[in-house]
C-alpha cells in the first residue's frame, strides 16, 4: 500500500470513527476493517457518476452489511456525491440524510435500503438479473447500452441468514456473471467470535452454488484485492465471491478483532489510541487531507466521462435503432403502453363461476404481450397461482430474454430479488405464492414499502375457502398483518371483473408495492347490468347495490362480496333499506378525499356489518363501536372449502342475522 493509498484508506476509517463517536451510536468496526475494499473499488473499478447518481448504466454498489453505513457515507462524501461533511457530522440524527442504516431515496448514491442482514445481497441478485434481461433485450452488436456490474459487501451475519442462501443459490444457477460479492470475513459478531455459532467454509458453500470463489488473506493488501476484482470481472459465466480476511476495528489497540468494536463507539480514549497507532492527527475531528480528497474527487471527472461516452453511444444507437430507443426510454420511465389496457378481458356472468386466481391469469396473459418489461414468476407455484405467461419463455442461464421466472421454493429470497429488480429500473417485476406464505416474504415486503419500490405480489389461496389443505395453508391473520405495513397497497377483488380492475390499478401504480389477493375457489361473476359498475375499485370501495336510502351498510371484500350480495338480496326482499359496499382495498379507499369516503360510508349510518374471511381485528375503523364484524378469529380446518366456510359462519345467513339485529 502506497502512502497515498494508506492516507485515503485511513481517511475513510476516521471519518467513520469520528461520526460514530459524535453520534455516540453506530458500528465503527466494519468500516475500519473494510476501508481498503471500499477505497480500491470506488476509486479504480466502480463505474459511477457522483454528479448524477441516477445515471442508468452505472455499476451498482450494495452495502448488504448495512450496519457499516458510515463506510458508504464516507465514500459518497469523499467521491463527490451530494453528501456534505455536515451530513457526516449529523450521522444518526433526526432529519439527517445519514441514518443508521442506508435508506433508498433518502441519501444520494444509496442504491437500496439495507440493514436487515441478507436483504441487500438478495437485492443485488435482482439487480444483476435486471441487468442481464435488459442487456439481452436492448443490446446489439457494437451497442452495449446496458453493461454494468453489481458489487456487494456482505459480512458474516449476511452469510448466516437463510435469505442469503436462497438468493445466492439462484444466482449461481442462473450464472449471473456480473455479480461480485466481497465477503467481509472478520470472524466477529455482536456476541463474540463467529465460531460460537458459525463454522462452515463459506467459500466452499458458494462453490457448490456454482460461484467463482477467491480468497484474499490480508484485507489491507490493496494489490491482492485489485487482482481479485480483475479476475472476478473476467469470469462471465458465474457470479463471484471474494472472501477477504479483514479485522474488525482495524488499528484499535484494545478493540481490534473484538465484539466491542462491532456495535458501539470506540470511546474517546480508544479513538485517541487508534489515531496514534495509525499515525493520524488527533485534531481536527473529521479530518480530510487535501491530497486524499483530491484523489477521491477524481471520481467526478471520471464519472462525467463515463456518462458522456454512454450518452454518445446512445445517440449512435438511436440513429440505427430508433424504435428500440423509444422502448428503452419508456421502460426507464416506467410507462405502460397506452394500448395495453384495451386488451383486458371482460367476464360475462353467463360463463358461470370463476376463481379470481384464474381470472388474474387470463388478465395477465391479455396485457403481458403489450407490457414487455412486466416479468416475474412464482415460488414453484405458477400452475397453482396461474401466473405463467404464455407469450414468452423462461429466464435462464441460456435464455436471458425469457419473462417467466422460476424462483424455486425460496419465498424470502424471491421477495428480496424482486426488490432488486424493481429498484434497478426498467422493469415491472412480480412474484407469486400462496397467501399464507407471505409470512416468508414479510421482511422484503416491509422494505419495499419503506423504500417505495414498484414491486408486485400475487397471493392466491387467500382464505379458509381453499379447503382441504387445512389450517397450515389457510391464511387467517394475513390480511390484517400486511395491512399493518405503512405504504403497502392490498387489493382483494370480489369477482373476475374486479380482478381485471385491480390489475389496471396495479399497472398504473408507481408509488410503492402492491399485492393482489386471490381465491382458489370459484366465485360468481357479478352481473354489472344489475348492480354498480366495477369502476369503483379504482377508489378502493364503492356502492355495489342499494335498496333505498340506507338504514344499514354491509361491507365486504373478496370472496365474501358474493356472500354479502346474497344477504343483501334477502334483506331487500324483506323491505330493508340496505347498502352493500364492496371494499377491495382499504389503502386505496383511505387516501380518497373526505367527501368521497363520506358518500360511500355516511357517518349518519352507524348500523354496519363487515364480512371478511379473516380475523376481525381492525374492522372497527369502518363499522365503528356499535357495528358488527363477521370473520375468522381462529385457525381453519381441513375439509372441503364450502364445508369449512359454512362451519365457520361465513354465510349470507350470518350477515342477514347481524343486520337484522342492528335494525331492531
Amino acid at each position: 500500500m502506497t502512502k497515498l493509498e494508506e492516507l485515503c484508506v485511513n481517511t475513510i476509517r476516521f471519518l467513520s470513527v469520528d461520526a460514530v463517536e459524535k453520534a455516540n451510536s453506530g458500528h465503527p468496526g466494519m468500516p475500519m476493517g473494510t476501508a481498503p475494499i471500499g477505497f480500491i473499488l470506488w476509486t479504480k473499478f466502480l463505474k459511477h457518476n457522483p454528479r448524477n447518481p441516477k445515471w442508468f448504466d452505472r455499476d451498482r454498489f450494495v452495502l448488504s452489511a448495512g450496519h457499516g453505513s458510515m463506510l458508504l457515507y464516507s465514500l459518497l462524501h469523499l467521491t463527490g456525491y451530494d453528501v456534505s461533511i455536515e451530513d457526516i457530522k449529523n450521522f444518526r440524527q433526526f432529519g439527517s440524510i445519514t441514518p443508521g442504516h442506508p435508506e433508498y431515496g433518502l441519501t444520494p448514491g444509496v442504491e437500496t435500503t439495507t440493514g436487515p442482514l441478507g436483504q441487500g445481497l438478495g437485492n443485488a441478485v435482482g439487480m444483476a438479473i435486471a441487468e442481464a434481461y435488459l442487456a439481452a433485450h436492448f443490446n446489439r452488436d457494437g451497442f452495449n447500452i446496458v453493461d454494468h456490474f453489481t458489487y456487494v459487501i456482505a459480512g458474516d451475519g449476511d452469510m448466516m441468514e437463510g435469505i442469503t442462501s436462497e438468493a445466492s443459490s439462484l444466482a449461481g444457477h442462473l450464472k449471473l456473471g456480473k455479480l461480485v460479492v466481497f465477503y467481509d470475513d472478520n470472524h466477529i459478531t455482536i456476541e463474540g467470535k463467529t465460531d460460537l455459532a458459525f463454522s462452515e467454509d463459506v467459500l466452499a458453500r458458494y462453490s457448490t452454488y456454482g460461484w467463482h470463489t477467491q480468497r484474499v488473506a490480508d484485507g489491507n493488501d490493496i494489490e491482492a484485492i485489485t487482482k481479485a476484482i480483475e479476475t472476478a470481472k473476467g469470469i462471465t459465466d458465474k457470479p463471484s465471491i471474494i472472501g477477504v480476511r479483514t479485522h474488525i476495528g482495524y488499528g484499535s489497540p484494545d478493540k481490534q478483532d473484538s465484539a466491542e468494536a462491532h456495535g458501539s463507539p470506540l470511546g474517546e480514549k480508544e479513538v485517541e489510541l487508534t489515531k496514534k497507532n495509525l499515525g493520524w492527527p488527533l485534531e481536527p475531528k473529521f479530518l480530510i487531507p487535501d491530497e486524499a480528497l483530491a484523489f477521491f474527487r477524481k471520481a467526478i471527472e471520471n464519472g462525467r466521462k463515463f456518462e458522456e461516452q454512454w450518452n454518445q453511444l446512445l445517440l449512435d444507437y438511436q440513429k440505427k435503432y430508433p424504435e428500440l430507443v423509444k422502448e428503452f426510454s419508456s421502460w426507464l420511465f416506467g410507462e405502460i403502453p397506452s394500448d395495453a389496457l384495451k386488451y383486458f378481458p371482460r367476464f360475462d356472468p353467463a360463463v358461470g363461476a370463476v376463481a379470481t386466481r384464474s381470472a388474474s391469469g387470463k388478465v395477465i396473459n391479455a396485457f403481458a404481450p403489450k407490457v414487455k418489461n412486466f416479468l416475474g414468476g412464482a415460488a414453484d407455484l405458477s400452475p397453482s397461482t396461474d401466473t405463467l405467461m404464455k407469450d414468452t419463455t423462461s429466464f435462464s442461464a441460456t435464455d436471458r430474454q425469457g419473462r417467466n421466472f422460476h424462483f424455486g421454493i425460496r419465498e424470502h429470497g424471491m421477495g428480496a430479488i424482486l426488490n432488486g429488480m424493481s429498484v434497478h429500473g426498467g422493469l415491472i417485476p412480480f412474484g407469486a405464492t400462496f397467501f399464507v406464505f407471505s409470512d416468508y416474504m414479510r421482511p422484503p415486503i416491509r422494505l419495499a414499502s419503506l423504500s417505495h419500490f414498484r414491486t408486485i405480489y400475487v397471493f392466491t389461496h387467500d382464505s379458509i375457502g381453499l379447503g382441504e389443505d387445512g389450517p397450515t395453508h389457510q391464511p387467517v391473520e394475513h390480511l390484517m398483518a400486511l395491512r399493518a405495513i405503512p405504504d403497502f397497497v392490498l387489493i382483494r377483488p370480489g369477482d373476475a371483473n374486479e380482478t381485471a380492475e385491480a390489475w389496471k390499478f396495479i399497472l398504473g401504480y408507481n408509488k410503492g408495492p402492491a399485492a393482489i389477493i386471490l381465491t382458489r375457489q370459484k366465485l360468481s361473476v357479478i352481473d354489472r347490468s344489475k348492480y354498480a359498475s366495477e369502476a369503483g375499485l379504482q377508489r378502493g370501495a364503492y356502492v355495489l347495490a342499494e335498496s333505498g336510502n340506507p338504514d344499514a351498510i354491509i361491507i365486504a371484500t373478496g370472496s365474501e362480496v358474493s356472500v354479502a350480495l346474497k344477504a343483501y338480496e334477502e334483506l331487500a326482499s324483506k323491505g330493508k333499506k340496505v347498502r352493500l359496499v364492496s371494499m377491495p382495498s382499504w389503502e386505496i379507499f383511505d387516501i380518497q378525499d373526505k367527501k368521497y369516503r363520506e358518500s360511500i360510508l355516511p357517518s349518519t349510518v352507524w348500523r354496519r356489518v363487515s364480512i371478511e374471511a379473516g380475523i376481525t381485528k381492525g374492522w372497527c375503523r369502518y363499522v365503528g363501536d356499535r357495528g358488527l364484524s363477521i370473520g375468522v378469529d381462529r385457525f381453519g380446518s381441513s375439509a372441503p372449502g364450502d364445508v369449512v366456510v359454512k362451519e365457520y359462519g361465513i354465510t349470507s345467513e350470518a350477515v342477514v342475522s347481524a343486520v337484522e339485529k342492528l335494525l331492531k
